[in-house]
């Protein structure tokens, strides 16, 4: 079992999250959201203690809590903070971490740096969840793309929403990339029926591979 794994996306608001708090539940693991944007509602660190049926403890304070919902560089200009990439060093646990970033993958940190950079410095492996919906093979592959780019190791992508049969085999074919599953919407969304939809619509055997 790798003892870090970076999950991000190819959007902002895609369900990234709700997949974050099922897989470290999955795992008996840590989360931690290095930056939140926005703190107006529910954060993503609540939303992940809520569902993922985690421990007290599990879920790591953010580095930088930013008040203005948007892009975290354009949210830390106005609250008037420097985000310092160097702030954002792995924490050493006895247990596998989950680390959500924010938006997708190019996503700006300040004008200098975006959350892929961090992810090359990083070198841990990543799982890139995408929506099912319209727009998702364009920005999947891109995302991909970007990711091997870099060097940085791709588990695999997770699926956020309906199914889309089609969409789903166009991606794992023209990014020959490994299709972890899919997390459909829930109603009700709970830590009980998240972990039940986690166990029923994932393969996780391959994390620690990576590709």
């Amino acid at each position: 079992m790798t003892k870090g794994i970076v999950i991000t996306g190819t959007d902002t608001g895609i369900g990234k999250t709700v997949f974050s708090a099922g897989l470290a539940g999955l795992l008996d693991g840590f989360y931690w959201k290095p930056v939140q944007s926005g703190l107006d509602e529910e954060t993503d660190s609540e939303t992940v203690t809520r569902l993922s049926g985690l421990p007290a403890g599990r879920v790591l304070p953010e580095v930088y809590r930013l008040k203005t919902p948007l892009s975290p560089h354009r949210s830390a200009e106005i609250d008037g903070v420097a985000i310092e990439a160097a702030k954002l060093s792995l924490p050493d646990l006895p247990g596998p971490l989950i680390i959500e970033g924010a938006g997708g993958v190019m996503v700006p940190l300040n004008r200098q740096t975006r959350f892929i950079d961090i992810f090359r410095e990083w070198q841990l492996p990543v799982i890139l969840c995408a929506r099912t919906a319209l727009g998702t093979i364009n920005h999947t592959l891109l995302s991909i793309e970007a990711l091997r780019a870099r060097g940085i190791p791709l588990i695999g992508v997770a699926l956020i929403g309906e199914e889309m049969a089609d969409s789903q085999r166009t991606i794992a074919e023209f990014g020959n990339v490994r299709q972890l599953g899919r997390l459909p919407y829930l109603d009700p969304l709970t830590s009980k029926t998240l972990r039940e939809a986690m166990v029923a619509g994932f393969d996780l055997s391959p994390i620690g591979r990576g590709q």
